[in-house]
Formats: C-alpha cells, structure tokens, sequence
C-alpha cells in the first residue's frame, strides 16, 4: 500500500461529500485489498411514523473524532483491515441529504463487509453526536434505537 495515503481518515465536517470521490480514494494506489465496502447513510423523510423534514445534527469536536477512532481501532482488532474512512456531517440537513460514509478496503470481502458493518454499528451508539428531527409534530431529541444498542451488544458477545 503507498504511503502517502493513511489507513484511516476520520473526518467531521458540515459540508457534503462526494461518494465516488470516497470510493476512488480507498481503492488509489492499493493493489493489496481486494474488497471495497461502503455505507452511506442519508435522511429520510420519516421516522418512527411521523413526517420528517430534516434534520440537526450536533457534536462535539475532539472527543468524535476520538470515539470514532477508538471504533475503528477496535475493529482493527478484530479484522485484519487496510483502509478506513469515516465521514459524519453535522448541522442541519435535509431530506436526501448524505450523512455518513463509511467505507473499509480488506484483502477479502467477508472481513470487509463485517468491519464495514461493525464500524456502523458501533458508531450509532458509541459516537458524541446528537440529533434533532424536525417533524410534523415539532422538533424532538432522538436517542439511540433499542435494535441498534442491541447489535451493538450481539458484536461484543462474539
């Protein structure tokens, strides 16, 4: 692998990002991982039945960008991994909108698909973020989901 390219680039930022940019950012100069896997979350316009209109997200800077590699040390733990990319906007967003792009490069798919998964998983519930949705019904705080804590907890049981 070159090595004017890190392993892992975690990154906070307000603004958008390009998926195909991420993409060909792994795969630069890397003949040694055979596997891509990427995730890109985006805002839908509902949720837990209500009409969604966008949505705020808040962090706070230093300890983030610390949680979010403390997750990616901990699946490099667990899976022998080249690169890694976590991006995760914040501020306000809109429906369509990209949130969050994670994105994992292995030598095979299996431990790509699962780092990839892992790195979700774990950033749902472990990551500083906050999140406001602004619905039909008025803006309301949101906390982690019951089935997302309970992944979370299924990784650590293996």
């Amino acid at each position: 692998m070159s090595t004017n390219i890190p392993n892992d680039r975690i990154v906070i930022q307000t603004a958008d990002f390009d998926h195909g940019d991420e993409v060909n950012l792994l795969e630069s100069d890397n003949n040694e991982d055979g596997a891509v896997v990427t995730f890109c979350g985006r805002v839908r316009n509902n949720n837990l039945g209500l009409d969604v209109k966008g949505l705020t997200l808040e962090h706070y800077p230093g300890m983030t960008e610390k949680s979010l590699q403390n997750i990616v040390n901990t699946a490099r733990e667990k899976w022998s991994l080249g690169r890694v990319t976590v991006i995760h906007r914040v501020g306000k967003l809109l429906i369509g909108e990209q949130i969050v792009f994670v994105g994992v490069t292995c030598k095979h798919r299996g431990d790509a698909f699962a780092a990839n998964e892992f790195i979700m998983d774990f950033l749902k519930v472990k990551a500083p973020f906050w999140k406001k949705e602004l619905t039909n019904q008025g803006e309301k705080w949101l906390d982690a989901k019951s089935s997302d804590t309970n992944k979370a907890q299924e990784w650590k049981s293996e």
